[in-house]
């Protein structure tokens, strides 16, 4: 924790600016910005599940598309 006494006779304006100059210094602020979309990694078990889900989702969208009740999309050209 940074901690700023005004001195004697110093203004509000010139105890911000040195509070301003030592929480750049110290490297809090890069940090904080590093880590606000931090995602954590899923476990073994939740990655397998979500491949699992995946999988599953997909052979049941195949096969309504090999009944015809689901339009093929058209292939995408970036």
């Amino acid at each position: 924790m940074i901690e700023i006494k005004r001195k004697k006779g110093e203004s509000f304006d010139g105890m911000y600016r040195r509070f301003v100059k030592r929480v750049q210094q110290s490297g809090k602020i890069i940090e904080a910005k590093e880590n606000q979309y931090f995602k954590r990694e899923k476990n073994k078990n939740a990655k397998k599940k979500s491949a699992l889900v995946g999988l599953s989702l997909r052979k049941q969208k195949e096969y309504l598309r090999k009944i015809g009740k689901l339009e093929e999309e058209p292939k995408r050209r970036w």
